[in-house]
């Protein structure tokens, strides 16, 4: 393996990382990978001073340019558009502030900041870049970058769940509402549901999802309950926590990952769009 190989392998899994928290697609984040890797391909190793940050400030860029054909395309998604399911390998869950990163409900926060907020916050926040080097990335001054840090994290802070919920909480929690689905116990999944969980569907209109977000137990319970006999649940590990895939005939029909908030599940969120499920039985799970 030569040196660029050998530097590019290195560093794939913090790549990738970068650019599937900016883009919330599977699919894209490996599109800029492989567009990070030619231009990596044609640079002179000796002109680079710090392989790391010259790897991260490419992706960066790239990523951010797919951002914005990115947000393009999502106004006219047909229903509510979730981020693309990320198989995860178990060290993820135990590093908590990576697996927290890379959930679906950080991840559908952070489709409100705009492009460059989101691009500062991720090499901030998650990979504690310094604010020399995001500047670089990002094309801005270190003065502006702090500025849009503070606004990102106020932004976060003020949209995000209001506790970090333990791998293992999650999990507890999803096998006693795997047993209330499949036993349609409505009371139960009541029990379990914060009185204002929200329900989003995305089913790309490709197959049959809900329009619009379902808000409310009263409405969400008897959906959940009406459920089909002949999907089986099974726990799964999806972008650092626990979730379950619902599967027909041996397929994958929908993946369906929970936020919790007060020892309630108060986030829903059901991935059925035909082309976000196309990987996850034949991708490898992105570990630390």
């Amino acid at each position: 393996m030569d040196s660029a190989t050998s530097a590019f392998v290195a560093h794939r899994n913090l790549l990738f990382t970068v650019a599937y928290e900016m883009l919330g697609s599977v699919a894209d984040a490996e599109d800029v990978l492989q567009e990070t890797w030619l231009r990596w391909a044609g640079v002179d190793l000796r002109t680079v001073r710090d392989q790391r940050a010259y790897l991260v400030r490419t992706t960066t860029r790239q990523a951010l340019g797919r951002l914005r054909t990115l947000r393009r395309r999502k106004e006219s998604y047909v229903g509510p558009w979730l981020p693309e399911p990320l198989l995860t390998a178990p060290d993820v869950a135990e590093d908590v502030e990576l697996a927290d990163s890379v959930s679906m409900a950080m991840l559908l926060v952070l489709e409100t900041l705009t492009p460059t907020e989101r691009a500062v916050f991720v090499l901030r926040e998650v990979f504690d870049l310094n604010y020399d080097e995001i500047a670089e990335a990002v094309g801005k001054s270190p003065v502006a970058v702090r500025q849009i840090a503070h606004r990102a994290r106020a932004h976060v802070a003020a949209r995000r769940p209001r506790e970090v919920v333990p791998p293992a909480q999650t999990r507890s929690v999803l096998e006693a509402f795997r047993r209330a689905v499949e036993t349609g116990d409505l009371q139960h999944l009541l029990d379990m549901i914060a009185p204002d969980v929200v329900l989003l569907t995305d089913g790309g209109g490709v197959v049959r999802a809900a329009p619009a977000p379902v808000v409310g137990a009263d409405r969400v319970a008897p959906l959940l309950a009406r459920i089909d006999a002949a999907v089986s649940l099974q726990m799964t590990q999806i972008n650092g926590y626990p979730a379950l895939v619902l599967r027909r005939d041996g397929k994958a029909d929908t993946i369906l990952a929970v936020r919790i908030d007060g020892g309630l599940i108060t986030g829903l969120y059901a991935v059925r769009n035909p082309e976000k499920l196309s990987r996850i039985d034949r991708e490898i799970p992105l570990s630390r």
